[in-house]
């Protein structure tokens, strides 16, 4: 049996919660050093994925920017940054979006069996459209990417695949951090919504680092055994 990839998530949020405001710009919730620190988590990663709302929202490229960490993955036998995943419930994604556009990396996106043509037809040329199921899960998604040999998964959002994993026990750690200011609309989206966790006060997740960088605040939790101390 293939052992699921270790799963990492990341977020940044608002001291109320939000992970964004109701406006179409984009909210920046980090600083440039933690920028930084993230961009080392991806760099030690083998695939990054966020939900295919993040992709038509946010447009992120998902690439490792330091020129320095990309030359060292290369010079380990491994392509500049991470592969791209995404997971998209009705297949409606832009092939012209800088998920697809940037890097040369594998780009995947896992969808319900029901939406597998429509998929390829929005970006089958500019990607690899997996059928995960009806529903698709998670669980699919990570037992697929663990037939493709990755071990390290990074999920950087939003905030419906944070719950997906979370709810489904598929996270081993957790980077939290938060901005030193509120969001205050009920309109903007939370971190997280509501769903059944693993994590409750009868069961608390383990604290493993709090760091300051800047004016932001960076906290580790241990969410499986997996996660070293």
């Amino acid at each position: 049996m293939t052992t699921r990839p270790y799963v990492l998530l990341s977020c940044a949020m608002s001291i109320d919660g939000y992970i964004d405001d109701a406006t179409t710009d984009r909210l920046v919730l980090s600083n440039d050093d933690d920028l930084d620190r993230v961009d080392a988590t991806r760099a030690g990663c083998d695939a990054i994925l966020v939900g295919a709302a993040t992709v038509r929202r946010d447009d992120p490229r998902l690439l490792v920017r330091s020129e320095r960490r990309r030359a060292d993955r290369v010079a380990r036998g491994l392509p500049p940054s991470p592969v791209k995943v995404t997971l998209t419930g009705g297949g409606d994604l832009d092939p012209g979006a800088r998920f697809f556009t940037t890097g040369d990396g594998l780009k995947l996106v896992y969808c319900p069996s029901g939406v597998v043509d429509k998929a390829h037809e929005q970006v089958g040329a500019v990607s690899t459209v997996v059928d995960a199921g009806d529903p698709a899960t998670p669980e699919a998604v990570v037992a697929d990417l663990a037939g493709r040999g990755v071990t390290r998964l990074m999920v950087e959002g939003g905030g419906s695949m944070h719950r997906q994993f979370l709810t489904a026990g598929l996270a081993d750690e957790l980077h939290l951090v938060v901005a030193p200011f509120f969001v205050g609309d009920r309109r903007a989206p939370r971190f997280v919504g509501d769903g059944r966790f693993p994590w409750h006060p009868g069961r608390r997740a383990r604290v493993i680092e709090v760091r300051q960088i800047g004016d932001v605040v960076l906290t580790r939790y241990a969410l499986s055994e997996r996660c070293p101390a």
